[in-house]
């Protein structure tokens, strides 16, 4: 019998060969991972921006989407989601019924569905098979709501003439950010237009996703939600898996006060929190967002996660069972807006909602009013607008930015750059260059809309400081 020894040589080489072996076989999977990721992005795009154009009586084209929703997106997905073959599928009345893009050979196509215009297009999980909601005859899923026309706000006499410069300069793709890609602009001042311009097909009708402003909408619902006198915003969070633990679960100790001021003091696996399987995977907040581990005291550092505001809406999980996403917005005047659900019905709040330019200014308009609606009725708490904007937790390191409870603030505890912004404005920031500013002491809104690609910013302050100069004037 031979004996075979080993060499510490022959053991590195074949050490070295499993791990490029491995790394081989990982290096597969994270690029079929980008494709099945890639095929839904595309698949809820096609399907969100297109469905809710229609319910909001315009349209979108496939081309238009794969233009400017399509194009600049993250560099792993960027290459491959324009190529991917599509089908909209719609139902004999017209209306969409699902997207399905083709991704593998050996797998059904990625599917997002659109159940109405309530709550609109929910990404299948991956694998779904092509069918899951086939055409049907007869009625929708869900009947379409007849809804009142978005608010229309006066236009005001002698609105300062160099804000049309300012707008062409923000349409210009340099000024305010070399390559920035502009859709929309909307300025009110004291509850009157003074400006309002969109990029070719696109008009006041058109919805866009807010991405992250979208937080500061589910931190408006929690406002709606204390104001009716069943919540607190010093109220733990209280999922039912979390208070089964008792003291053991420390993330007993999480407040929704903490959660929208991403002060959890959970792990979160990316930089921002990307939170892809929830909002192109097709999985659940259920299963992405409540379930991260403890790894600082609740309330001493900060860290900016989709999971926490998630998990904040959960915590008012029963007001919004009773008055719904589409009934709050319809208070607010919000008719073109609507918030997005996961396929159990989650509303996905940290980024997922459609609205348009128009209904943003409504917000903000709420806000300059103390959380008044137009017919006298108190939405939110009084001073909400002021807790918000408070940084009273831990604050971000890097940017210029600080952070309130769901809104940010032009303002930092320690940095202080953006002179010529009164210290009270804040505002809400997304993905792709969406803003909405709100100066109370100016009795401004400012909504900026884009579809800025990847390593593109517009310079949201810049236009903000020069706005509110040109409103002096």
């Amino acid at each position: 019998m031979k004996t075979l020894t080993l060499t510490a040589a022959s053991a590195a080489l074949v050490l070295s060969s499993a791990c490029a072996e491995a790394q081989s076989q990982q290096d597969r999977l994270d690029a079929r991972y980008d494709r099945a990721l890639a095929a839904g992005y595309k698949a809820l795009f096609l399907c969100s921006a297109i469905a809710h154009a229609e319910a909001a009586g315009t349209t979108r084209t496939p081309e238009s989407v794969h233009e400017w929703e399509l194009t600049g997106i993250y560099p792993a997905l960027d290459p491959i989601v324009r190529d991917l073959e599509y089908e909209i599928v719609r139902r004999p009345t017209g209306q969409i019924a699902h997207v399905q893009v083709d991704w593998a050979e050996d797998m059904p196509d990625r599917v997002a569905a659109y159940y109405g215009d309530d709550t609109g297009c929910s990404v299948l999980p991956i694998g779904a098979p092509e069918n899951t909601s086939e055409p049907t005859e007869g009625q929708p899923l869900t009947q379409l709501r007849t809804r009142e026309s978005a608010v229309n706000y006066p236009t005001a006499d002698g609105a300062a003439a160099d804000l049309a410069a300012i707008e062409a300069d923000a349409f210009s793709g340099s000024t305010y950010g070399d390559g920035a890609r502009t859709t929309a602009i909307y300025i009110l001042k004291d509850g009157q237009r003074v400006s309002e311009g969109y990029a070719p097909g696109f008009s006041e009708n058109t919805p866009q996703r807010t991405w992250s402003v979208a937080k500061s909408i589910a931190a408006t619902f929690v406002g709606a939600a204390v104001q009716s006198g069943e919540y607190s915003v010093d109220d733990p969070i209280a999922i039912n898996y979390w208070r089964r633990g008792g003291q053991t679960d420390t993330r007993n100790a999480i407040t929704i006060d903490l959660a929208l001021r991403m002060a959890s003091g959970r792990y979160s696996d990316t930089p921002g929190n990307r939170t892809d399987p929830l909002y192109w995977g097709g999985t659940t907040v259920d299963e992405r967002a409540t379930n991260w581990p403890m790894i600082a005291k609740p309330g001493t550092q900060y860290r900016y996660a989709n999971n926490d505001t998630l998990t904040a809406v959960k915590a008012i999980d029963g007001y919004l069972q009773y008055y719904p996403a589409p009934e709050l917005f319809e208070k607010i005047g919000m008719t073109d807006t609507v918030a997005e659900t996961d396929i159990r019905g989650n509303y996905v709040l940290s980024s997922q909602v459609w609205t348009t330019a128009r209904d943003l200014a409504t917000l903000g308009q709420l806000y300059l009013n103390d959380g008044v609606l137009p017919d006298g009725e108190r939405l939110l708490p009084e001073g909400w607008g002021e807790y918000v904007s408070r940084m009273s937790g831990p604050q971000p390191e890097t940017g210029n930015y600080g952070y309130g409870a769901g809104w940010w603030t032009f303002k930092h505890p320690d940095r202080d750059v953006h002179e010529g912004i009164p210290d009270d404005a804040f505002l809400a920031r997304g993905n792709r260059g969406q803003y909405l500013v709100i100066v109370p002491s100016r009795n401004v809104v400012i909504v900026r809309r884009g579809e800025d690609m990847v390593g593109t910013r517009f310079d949201i302050a810049a236009f903000t400081r020069d706005v509110l100069s040109a409103l002096e004037e």
